[in-house]
């Protein structure tokens, strides 16, 4: 994923990899430091500033009118993660045929009579089921008598998903739903160039192809078709777990935001806080650290938020469509 990714890999461990909690505290800290910076070096003082009008009264009484608006979102949130789970007895019953028949496709795929039910389980054995298929198209390669041309070909592609199925299977040993590296492991599996260069293929060269060959590659393409519908239901399960983490984070902060700001507004007077430390008028000190705290309900918000909508544009679509810049070991586009 990182190597066919546009943005900076730093920037894309900030928004995927990094603990949410630290991604917080990363917005906090600037939000703190750049209230201070502009305070500090403002031609006039900050205590000036602060008893010009009533600059603290007004910004606090904003901030307890968001963190009100937060929790409305809060409630909004839970409810749409609640919509997923309620309906009538009959369209639950249809939510289970369909996830009875997909567990029941797959486990034909891998050859066994039940489908692991765990997520990173059932991933990693369909990934490594995509290599053991890779496996036996190039075993049928090798005792074919292929031109040199179209056995170079299938070499360099199922090369490229036998190395990718073994990266992702090591990956998703011992993952557990619920933390991202279930969901950046599958992430990591380019699977839509897979199936797309996969069925190129066969459609391409057909006719030079022997019956074992084909055989054995139409087996991998339909396994790489089962992978996109699993990956899309674990990164919907993946979403509402992270929305109903972040909702009861947001609750649980609201409170003490409110406090803060309450009580900010109400008993916080910058002429009590004449002094200065390290520099700094205290009165801009408590400022930028009131504000900070404030706003922690914000900074969640858009730490929980910015990782959702990341995996949500790196996974626009399903099947064999190419949105971004891939990893193509074959050339075979058309014409």
């Amino acid at each position: 994923m990182r190597e066919r990714a546009s943005e900076d890999t730093r920037l894309l461990w900030l928004l995927l990899d990094a603990d949410r909690w630290l991604v917080t505290g990363l917005f906090s800290a600037v939000l703190f430091c750049g209230i201070i910076a502009v305070g500090h070096f403002h031609p006039s003082s900050a205590l000036t500033l602060l008893t010009r009008g009533d600059p603290v009264e007004t910004l606090f009484q904003a901030l307890i009118t968001g963190t009100i608006t937060a929790v409305t979102l809060v409630l909004t949130l839970s409810q749409l993660v609640l919509s997923q789970e309620l309906g009538a007895v009959g369209d639950q019953r249809d939510r289970m045929d369909g996830a009875m028949e997909f567990r029941d496709n797959v486990a034909d795929a891998l050859g066994t009579a039940v489908s692991p039910a765990e997520p990173s389980a059932f991933l990693r054995s369909l990934v490594r089921a995509t290599g053991e298929r890779a496996r036996t198209v190039q075993n049928a390669v090798d005792g074919s008598d292929l031109t040199e041309e179209h056995r170079d070909l299938l070499t360099r592609y199922l090369d490229d998903v036998v190395s990718n199925a073994e990266h992702v299977t090591d990956q998703l040993e011992g993952s557990t739903f619920g933390d991202f590296d279930v969901i950046k492991a599958a992430l990591n599996y380019n699977y839509s160039w897979k199936l797309y260069a996969g069925r190129r293929i066969r459609e391409s060269y057909a006719a030079d192809l022997s019956d074992d060959v084909e055989e054995s590659l139409i087996d991998l393409v339909e396994t790489l078709e089962l992978f996109g519908p699993a990956r899309e239901h674990f990164k919907t399960l993946y979403f509402q777990w992270e929305l109903s983490n972040l909702s009861r984070t947001l609750l649980y902060v609201a409170v003490p935001a409110l406090l803060v700001s309450i009580t900010s507004q109400t008993f916080f007077d910058p002429r009590d806080f004449v002094g200065v430390t390290a520099g700094i008028s205290d009165a801009l000190l408590i400022l930028a650290a009131t504000t900070t705290l404030s706003i922690l309900p914000f900074t969640i918000l858009l730490s929980y938020i910015l990782r959702i909508v990341t995996i949500t544009k790196r996974t626009l679509s399903i099947g064999p469509f190419i949105l971004r810049e891939t990893d193509r070991s074959v050339d075979v586009d058309w014409d």
